[in-house]
C-alpha cells in the first residue's frame, strides 16, 4: 500500500472513531508531517484522498475542516412529471413526501455568459449572456445539498417577461411559458458524474475534489420546438444515488419458454 493511503487510512480511522469530530479540524500539515515521519506531499495526497471520499475540506485561513458524514438520499428516476396545485410542475427530486426544505441564501437571477454545456443544449453560441435563474436548498437544518441552475432562451424571455423577475406568480416560470403559448411543453433528462467547478464547490460548501451528480433538464417549446429552458442541479455525489425499477419486458415473462434439446 502506498504510504499516503496509509497515512489517509489512518486518518479516516480517526474521524469514525471520533477523535477528530466534525466541524472540527485535523493537525496542521507540519504537525502531520511530523507524526507520520513523511513530506508534505504524501500528506497532501492523502488528504486529497479524504477530500474525495467527502470527509474533509482544506478551508483557507481555518486549516483542515472534519465534514459531518450526511447518509446517501434515493432518487427514484421516474418518467413521471407531477402536478401540484400550489407549485406546478414536480420533477422526480431527493426530497421525500412532506419533508421541509430550506433555502441557502437568497434566490438570484442574473444575465451570465452561457458555459459550454448548457450552450450545447440551449442551443446558443457559449458564452452568450443568457438569463440564469439560480437557488441553492437542502433538507432543512442540513447543509446545501443542491445547486440549481436554470438558463431561459432569448425566446422565453421575450415572450414570458415575467420569467426574468424574482418571483414568477402561481405554477412558476414554466406556467408562465406555457401560458405565452409554448405549452405543452416536453422535457428530456441528462445524468452524468463530474468534478465541480470552483464556483459550485464554494456554494455547495464541499471539496474541489469531490464530483457531483448533475441532472440536466430540458424543455422544448411544443409551438416552436425549440429549447427553452435548461436547469442543471448539482448534487454532491457522496450524497445520492439513484434508484431505477426494472421491469420484465413480454419477452422475459415467467415462466420462461426453454428450448428442449
Amino acid at each position: 500500500m502506498p504510504r499516503y493511503e496509509e497515512v489517509a487510512r489512518d486518518l479516516r480511522e480517526r474521524i469514525e472513531s471520533g477523535e477528530y469530530q466534525a466541524g472540527g479540524k485535523l493537525p496542521r500539515y507540519e504537525e502531520l508531517t511530523r507524526a507520520f515521519g513523511v513530506g508534505r506531499g504524501v500528506i497532501s495526497e492523502a488528504i486529497a484522498v479524504l477530500e474525495r471520499e467527502g470527509l474533509v475540506r482544506p478551508v483557507k485561513r481555518r486549516g483542515i475542516v472534519v465534514l459531518e458524514r450526511l447518509g446517501r438520499r434515493r432518487i427514484r428516476r421516474g418518467q413521471l412529471v407531477m402536478r401540484d396545485p400550489q407549485r406546478g410542475y414536480v420533477f422526480p427530486a431527493a426530497s421525500h413526501p412532506g419533508e421541509p426544505w430550506e433555502v441557502h441564501g437568497r434566490p438570484v437571477r442574473d444575465y451570465v455568459p452561457t458555459p459550454d454545456r448548457v450552450a450545447e443544449l440551449l442551443n446558443t453560441p457559449p458564452g452568450t449572456p443568457t438569463l440564469r435563474r439560480r437557488r441553492i436548498t437542502s433538507p432543512a437544518g442540513e447543509p446545501p445539498f443542491q445547486l440549481v441552475d436554470t438558463w431561459l432562451s432569448a425566446e422565453a424571455v421575450r415572450d414570458a417577461p415575467q420569467v426574468g423577475e424574482i418571483t414568477t406568480g402561481p405554477g412558476g416560470y414554466l406556467d408562465r411559458l406555457e401560458e405565452a403559448g409554448h405549452g405543452p411543453i416536453s422535457w428530456i433528462e441528462f445524468t452524468r458524474t463530474r468534478m465541480p467547478s470552483r464556483e459550485e464547490s464554494a456554494a455547495l460548501e464541499i471539496s474541489p475534489e469531490m464530483p457531483i451528480l448533475e441532472t440536466a433538464i430540458v424543455g422544448t417549446s411544443a409551438q416552436t420546438s425549440n429549447v427553452l429552458e435548461v436547469t442543471i442541479r448539482a448534487i454532491p455525489a457522496d450524497r445520492v444515488e439513484l434508484v431505477t425499477e426494472l421491469r420484465r419486458g413480454d419477452g422475459a415473462s415467467w415462466p420462461t419458454e426453454r428450448i428442449q434439446s
